[in-house]
């Protein structure tokens, strides 16, 4: 009579589902992330203040919240809690590769004055020449 011929189990593995799925994570990051902002979670006090002209480079951010911790955010990167000191220092790094590049201290509404004009002595002191004030605008 007749006799099955026994098949042999395939022992590969198909990989194109898991190229297809890597591809829309992919795609999926590279849409969410322009989106994403590096930043610190301050409470700017209110001042009118004209924004910053759109074809200047974009400033080094320094900033101080509100549990007093300092932080730097250059452009896309944001460097965590660090010392005064530590601050300073990098920020007069930043400094003197691009000289022209400005400068802007956020300091949270309850942080007092004491403490945004010690930051501002220090960057002075590493050769930042121009120090900005960063505000929310007033609401009407």
């Amino acid at each position: 009579m007749f006799q099955r011929k026994r098949r042999r189990p395939v022992a590969e593995i198909n990989v194109v589902p898991y190229i297809d799925v890597m591809l829309v994570l992919l795609i999926i990051f590279m849409v969410t992330a322009p989106l994403i902002t590096a930043g610190v979670n301050v409470d700017l006090p209110k001042a009118e203040a004209n924004p910053l002209a759109e074809d200047s480079k974009p400033p080094i951010v320094v900033s101080v919240n509100s549990d007093y911790e300092y932080f730097v955010t250059d452009g896309s990167s944001k460097d965590g809690p660090m010392s005064p000191g530590d601050l300073a220092a990098l920020v007069g790094a930043y400094i003197k590769v691009e000289p022209d590049r400005p400068v802007m201290v956020e300091g949270d509404a309850t942080v007092t004055y004491d403490v945004v004009v010690n930051l501002m002595v220090l960057l002075q002191k590493q050769g930042v020449e121009s120090v900005g004030l960063m505000t929310d605008p007033v609401e009407e």
